[in-house]
């Protein structure tokens, strides 16, 4: 049995996940179904302890523990792009660079989020690619958690901006919080159920 720290990304459709290997940065699609573990309950950005049996064809989730229920929503032609992105993006654009990053704030000042802008200049789509797990979130989640706060559970928006030019990575500080609420409700995503966090 195969023990390793996964990342939660979607599946090609909907009967299966793929875990994004923390260690080797690749993928692993896994069934939903089938196995000795609540795989079924995960959600898109779950960090997972997970022990993968491959006796068959495709791999069974024998043991599996939620390190940080952290979650990922993925939102295609996003309109509108909020003011910051939107202004970042300006400037990331205006400078001839490939991506720009800037902290978010609340209403008190208090940095509450990382918004990053990446020019999407093709196929396959940066969107598509951080969705598959080709292209890894990774770096900007830990980033994140090597900062001032200790590594919790997050919120990360991937939004597929409606012009296709640039996609848009924002990661609030607080799973559940102003910021994330606030994101959920400007592109209609509900938060999911979670039995596992």
């Amino acid at each position: 049995m195969d023990e390793g720290t996964y990342r939660v990304l979607p599946g090609g459709d909907e009967e299966t996940w793929r875990f994004f290997d923390r260690d080797t940065y690749e993928t692993v699609a896994v069934p939903r179904e089938g196995h000795d573990a609540p795989v079924d309950d995960l959600q898109p950005g779950y960090l997972v302890d997970a022990g993968l049996d491959w006796g068959s064809e495709e791999p069974a989730v024998r043991t599996l523990s939620v390190q940080r229920p952290t979650l990922y929503t993925y939102v295609a032609d996003a309109d509108p792009v909020f003011e910051v992105a939107e202004s970042l993006w300006e400037e990331t654009r205006a400078a001839g660079d490939g991506m720009n990053a800037t902290q978010t704030y609340n209403t008190d000042n208090s940095v509450n989020g990382v918004c990053y802008v990446f020019a999407d200049s093709g196929q396959p789509a940066i969107y598509d690619e951080f969705r598959s797990g080709a292209r890894p979130i990774e770096p900007l989640v830990d980033r994140v958690n090597d900062g001032p706060d200790e590594p919790r559970a997050r919120e990360v928006f991937v939004l597929d901006p409606v012009d296709g030019a640039f996609t848009v990575v924002t990661i609030t500080l607080s799973k559940g919080g102003r910021f994330a609420e606030t994101m959920r409700e400007t592109y209609e995503r509900d938060h999911p159920d979670e039995p596992l966090a």
